[in-house]
């Protein structure tokens, strides 16, 4: 439809065909099974308004959506037809891993990919919209949304916006139905909530807030995503949703964004709750002037917009202009001309969980696990002799005691999957059994996920799941049993890990250590087992500096998604090479979050071994992660040379390069994450003491070395400074190619 068509469209709708447009509800109260996520109370929308609505969440499958269009269609005197959005944030019906996970790969390419996977099975289902890509910077791992940002950087967290927003969008506006509209939330900074609490105040400065939470977002706008999600955050004093200044000045005049913005789900009701607002109808007044067109589970702008424009209290021409920026994306997705568009059950059968889609799962799950430790391990020799050798990878004919809550348990597609079913998820169970033989595999729970000490509200969970406690009595055999297990196999996998409830939306923990009984299940089996695995599940970093010293090896997998069992018996064969990298740093303890290798020096750093007291740092932990972002280790190893560099001196127009060789000194082929950091020695305002500036992933085979380069331009080096202008300043730059953020600055070069 052209323009002018769209125009002739809005000047023809009555005032509550308008504010209809602007107004999402769940799928029950069109009479579809939708899923119901988060608390709703009563919308209170009149007939009238509630047969004109603009959009619905969560209703998907090709049936059940081409049923509700057709039903809204025939109700409506323009025949406009609704938008179908959905949570589809890390897989549709074949699950990849979390995004936390994903961020470990260090490959915006693959993530690309894998939305684009996710789109068209999501496209197939009838969905229109999916919110995704999260891309909320994250540096405290107690905060339960971990699971769906890909990690604590700002520049790689910029390049996956902007990969999974093009990758979600593929095919977009084409003739033949293909990709979805990609929302990018939670805008903004509501991965940094006071104390790791989900729905808590977030509170910094305007320069943190550009230089480190900001860049994400606007990466997913300059990559062309057609909506933006509000957070349910304040920023600066005012929740965003309401926020005039970040939705308006920041997003559509700074940035240029031409599309629709959305509340998350009851937001603009909750500017009551914040104080922000006196009443629901003052609340919808500011989410109108802060330039939010689309209201999501309340009825705020159904309930009052109307009256607000007789009372002019805001100008009809926000509505015009809202309502405008919501036709033109049903226009681009095709929706006038097949409002059905691509819901197609032939469709759905072909693709859902095909095998296209299962390699590339299980391609995903391999990439994004992280070998946190690989000893060196010593067996006996038939000579009697001892040979030393890693852990991993372990070899054919071993016999295998596969251990721990997570060792036939189907429920690894973490708290955000939720249109996938766990019934199509390989088990690490099943999955060493085929590659080791069944005769091999032997297998116990040996303990609970998590006990009541762990989830204050356990018991109502367990009931809602229909699950019930063990006995105690039950609680010691399992636990001798696995024993028992251990003590019989060549080789103990235990997968331990926090269980799904435990993340996600609301999911915020003050404990980080393995819940339940795991660890005492570590401990006693550590004690019968000749080589102890642990493979760990979870959605976010946990403190494992007890685990790392119990444990030969481990192998952190996250939630791996539908193909996690076969990805993991890949890796810990040897098949696969791990070549995950941290995309958090793993804390010693919960006390030191929020934790984040970009951080400032402070004016009495602390160098790790100095005694005295009187500098920035803890009497009873080090300051350093137990793990740093960027880390992982594989089956080869990597030495790197020296970096050098093209000059000392750069100039503002001449570009730098730096050059560092890196060999494989393994015998094994793998890749390897090459990381460029940069540190601005002294600047206008404190600089972190380095960032993160570009990564290759450098495929090596045994034996080989190749010479990575990388260009370092004067972009690259600006900043916010004093007066909150973005730029470079002169001075003295260090710089480090590296294989993770705990390593040393190795050159200096001057930028004039």
């Amino acid at each position: 439809m052209q323009e002018n068509k769209l125009q002739e469209l809005l000047d023809s709708l009555s005032l509550t065909e308008k504010i209809g447009q602007l107004v999402q509800v769940p799928g029950e109260v069109l009479k579809a099974e939708g899923q119901e996520l988060g608390v709703r109370e009563d919308l209170g929308l009149s007939e009238e308004l509630a047969r004109n609505v603009g959009s619905t969440l969560n209703v998907v499958g090709a049936q059940r959506v081409k049923a509700v269009q057709k039903a809204y269609l025939e109700r409506s005197r323009h025949k406009i037809p609704l938008l179908f959005m959905a949570d589809i944030i890390y897989g549709f019906r074949t699950v990849f891993p979390i995004p936390l996970a994903l961020g470990c790969s260090f490959d915006p390419q693959l993530l690309e990919r894998l939305c684009e996977a996710t789109s068209e099975e999501s496209v197939a289902a009838g969905a229109h919209v999916t919110f995704s890509p999260m891309v909320d910077l994250v540096r405290d791992a107690r905060w339960g949304r971990c699971l769906e940002s890909t990690g604590e950087d700002p520049y790689m967290n910029s390049l996956y916006a902007a990969a999974m927003v093009k990758g979600f969008q593929k095919g977009l506006g084409e003739a033949k139905p293909a990709g979805m509209a990609s929302c990018v939330k939670h805008f903004a900074a509501y991965g940094a909530p006071e104390g790791g609490r989900d729905y808590n105040t977030v509170d910094m400065s305007e320069r943190r807030l550009r230089q480190e939470y900001l860049p994400s977002y606007k990466a997913g706008v300059d990559a062309g995503c057609e909506m933006i999600m509000t957070s349910f955050n304040t920023v600066d004093g005012i929740p965003s949703t309401g926020n005039k200044w970040l939705m308006n000045d920041v997003l559509r005049e700074e940035w240029g964004f031409e599309g629709v913005v959305i509340t998350d789900y009851a937001a603009i009701a909750e500017l009551v709750l914040h104080g922000a607002a006196e009443d629901q109808k003052d609340a919808a007044r500011l989410a109108m002037e802060a330039g939010v067109d689309i209201d999501m589970c309340t009825g705020c702008y159904a309930n009052y917009l109307e009256e607000l424009l007789k009372e002019g209290k805001i100008d009809e021409g926000m509505l015009d202009k809202a309502v405008m920026r919501i036709l033109r994306l049903k226009n681009k997705l095709g929706l006038f001309e097949d409002p059905y568009r691509g819901a197609d059950e032939a469709e759905e059968a072909r693709l859902f969980l095909c095998e296209e889609n299962r390699r590339l799962a299980r391609e995903a799950a391999v990439k994004t696990m992280v070998l946190l430790e690989n000893k060196q391990w010593m067996p006996r020799s038939a000579g009697g002799t001892y040979a030393q050798e890693k852990t991993l990878p372990l070899k054919k004919g071993c016999r295998i005691a596969v251990i721990g809550p997570y060792a036939d348990n189907q429920d690894a597609l973490g708290m955000w999957a939720i249109h996938g079913n766990k019934e199509n998820v390989v088990t690490l169970k099943a999955a060493l059994e085929e590659v080791a033989g069944k005769e091999n595999v032997t297998s116990a729970p040996g303990c609970e996920t998590l006990l009541e000490k762990d989830y204050r509200d356990l018991p109502f969970m367990m009931e809602q799941m229909g699950t019930q406690a063990w006995s105690t009595e039950k609680r010691q055999q399992e636990m001798e049993r696995a024993e028992k297990l251990a003590q019989q196999a060549d080789v103990a996998v235990l997968a331990l890990g926090e269980a799904v409830v435990q993340g996600g939306e609301g999911g915020s923990r003050t404990c980080l250590d393995l819940p339940g009984d795991q660890l005492e299940l570590l401990r006693r089996v550590r004690e019968k087992a000749a080589k102890v695995v642990v493979v760990l599940f979870g959605g976010r970093p946990l403190v494992l500096d007890e685990v790392g010293r119990l444990s030969d090896a481990l192998l952190e997998v996250w939630f791996p998604g539908t193909e996690g069992g076969h990805a993991i018996a890949d890796v810990l064969f040897g098949k696969e090479n791990p070549s995950g990298r941290l995309s958090m740093s793993m804390p010693r303890r919960v006390g030191q979050m929020p934790l984040y290798y970009n951080h400032f020096r402070t004016g009495r750093p602390y160098d790790g071994t100095t005694p005295n007291r009187f500098f920035s740092r803890y009497t009873d932990c080090d300051n350093e992660p137990l793990y740093p972002y960027g880390y992982g280790l594989s089956y080869h190893r990597a030495e790197y040379s020296p970096v050098t560099l093209s000059s000392h001196i750069m100039h503002r127009e001449s570009p730098l390069t730096v050059k560092a060789d890196i060999t494989n000194t393994g015998d094994m082929a793998g890749v390897e994450a090459v990381q460029l950091y940069i540190r601005d020695v002294a600047g206008s305002v404190v600089r972190p003491v380095k960032e993160l500036k570009g990564v290759q992933l450098v495929s090596l085979e045994a034996g080989e070395t190749k010479t990575v380069e990388f260009v370092i331009t004067e972009d690259m080096l600006r900043f916010y400074g004093k007066d909150m202008e973005y730029r470079s300043e002169a001075g003295k730059f260090q710089v480090m190619v590296a294989p993770h953020s705990g390593c040393e600055m190795q050159a200096e070069f001057i930028l004039e």
